[in-house]
């Protein structure tokens, strides 16, 4: 594309052409830059024509690229490299960007290599459009999903705050205050649990635990977990079992979590009033669950975005009931580890939604493993030592520890946490893995070769990756606890009895 140059124009068109380059001739300044922004390879503009109210329209069309853009500019100066009777400065070339200047008279061949040069450049800037545009995409994707993140985080974090100064004040009812704590406290570790395991599916390091389950039994468990919370929206909550078990192999545990997530999200999007079925079935070899309701619904370009992660982010409507968009990636990908499927459908908002959920049975006859109930561990009274850095957590663990009827030692490092083992010869040890001084693994090394088997060591931690598990047990652990870890589970493990 050309500014008007007299004769020039014309001509550099003619020479163009003889080496296959197309060019279009504009009128004017204006011409250039209505043919420039429907797409060009490059500018070739004459000095004269860069006239002050040119450079402006020039400059206004090379600051509105795109951030993948560098469009080439090529001038033709007058004699001696001047522009306008002037010879241009760096600074003063700074508002054309990608400039190249070709004094005139210009040799045919160095016009059509300076040209040619700058086609080629386009058409690699147009090549990385594509990735360059998906990594801003991305980097929008990201910092809309942390500042969901950071939103979902400080909304239980506010109310722990707040709930933990009332506990302070006269006249409020601790029952309430202690009541939010539990409640937020448990939203705040689902969240965080939420986080790691869409990070173990997609990399594929989630184990499942299979054994022979009946998947009425499954889903009685799931919905008796959300029955309250439905009880609370005002939604109606019904299930419907058939006679005969629905006998698969599977880890019972995360076919919860399946089935607890799409319940609650049955609950999540159906306003008061509303109705939710469930219904469990199994035929052709396949067993089914079906969660129906009454909801919001779903547009039809949502129904398969919605399993992907964080999908939920920038969907204003699922927005405003909170949440970071991770349960259904988790679903989908739990499904896919027990060999099946989950699909969502809907007639569109305010319709309602149903998501099907199939899995593989073909047990048929077989019965599902029903292990007996084990009998409440006995409690006796046990030395325990606390080896955590972190003052709040050391204190909370020892007062709770206490609260159970075991006395209790503690330490704030690795190589005090050894010598306070071997003085004080605990019954059990309770260790927190990162740690001055050294590891909670090198703590257990050491007490271990001590002490031996006669005392129990559980690491309690926030590592809690499967390779993290086994590390512990390699370095001499007998249990490994995630933070956080609840009354019931540490005091189950603290009456357990070491290994030999």
């Amino acid at each position: 594309m050309l500014a008007p140059t007299g004769r020039d124009g014309p001509l550099t068109i003619e020479i163009l052409a003889r080496a296959d380059m197309a060019a279009v001739l504009a009128r004017d300044v204006d011409d250039l830059y209505d043919l420039a922004m429907a797409g060009a390879a490059a500018l070739i503009v004459a000095e004269e024509a860069l006239v002050p109210a040119a450079w402006g329209r020039v400059a206004e069309l090379v600051e509105l690229q795109e951030p993948w853009s560098d469009l080439p500019v090529v001038v033709l100066t007058g004699a001696g490299g001047t522009i306008q009777g002037r010879r241009p400065t760096v600074a003063s070339l700074a508002p054309l960007g990608n400039a190249t200047l070709l004094e005139r008279p210009v040799q045919i061949m160095t016009l059509v290599s300076a040209v040619g040069a700058a086609i080629r450049a386009r058409r690699r800037q147009y090549a990385t459009r594509g990735h360059l545009e998906a990594l801003a995409a991305s980097v929008r994707s990201r910092d809309q999903f942390l500042a969901t993140l950071a939103h979902e985080l400080r909304s239980p974090l506010s109310a722990i705050s707040m709930a933990s100064e009332l506990l302070e004040r006269d006249g409020i009812d601790p029952g309430r205050a202690r009541v939010i704590l539990q409640r937020q406290s448990a939203k705040l570790s689902r969240l965080v649990e939420d986080l790691l395991d869409v990070a173990r599916v997609t990399s594929g390091k989630i184990a499942l635990e299979r054994r022979r389950v009946d998947l009425r039994d499954v889903v009685a468990r799931a919905v008796e977990g959300i029955d309250h919370a439905a009880a609370r929206a005002g939604v109606r909550l019904a299930v419907e079992l058939p006679p005969s078990p629905v006998v698969l192999e599977g880890d019972p545990v995360r076919l919860d979590q399946i089935l607890a997530n799409l319940a609650g999200n049955a609950v999540k999007y159906t306003p008061a009033g509303g109705a939710i079925t469930v219904r469990v079935g199994a035929d052709g070899g396949r067993a089914h669950v079906r969660v129906r309701d009454t909801g919001i619904g779903i547009a039809p370009e949502m129904l398969e975005r919605i399993f992907e992660p964080f999908a939920q982010a920038d969907h204003a409507l699922q927005r405003a009931q909170g949440g970071l968009g991770l349960g259904l990636a988790l679903v989908r990908g739990l499904a896919a580890l027990h060999g099946g499927t989950v699909r969502a459908e809907s007639a569109g908002p305010g319709r309602g939604a149903e998501f099907v959920l199939e899995l593989p049975a073909g047990l048929s006859g077989a019965e599902p493993d029903r292990g007996a109930e084990p009998a409440p561990p006995a409690m006796p009274r046990r030395r325990v030592l606390v080896v955590e850095d972190s003052d709040d957590n050391r204190e909370t663990v020892v007062m709770l520890i206490e609260t159970l009827g075991h006395g209790t030692a503690a330490a704030a490092d690795g190589p005090s946490g050894v010598r306070a083992a071997l003085e004080t010869r605990p019954d059990a040890a309770v260790i927190d893995i990162g740690l001055p001084g050294f590891d909670g693994y090198e703590v257990a090394r050491r007490i271990r070769s001590a002490l031996g088997a006669s005392v129990l060591l559980v690491a309690l931690t926030g590592y809690g990756r499967p390779e993290d598990k086994q590390r512990a047990y390699e370095a001499g652990f007998d249990v490994h606890l995630t933070k956080p870890a609840d009354a019931a589970t540490l005091g189950r493990v603290l009456a357990a009895t070491p290994r030999a």
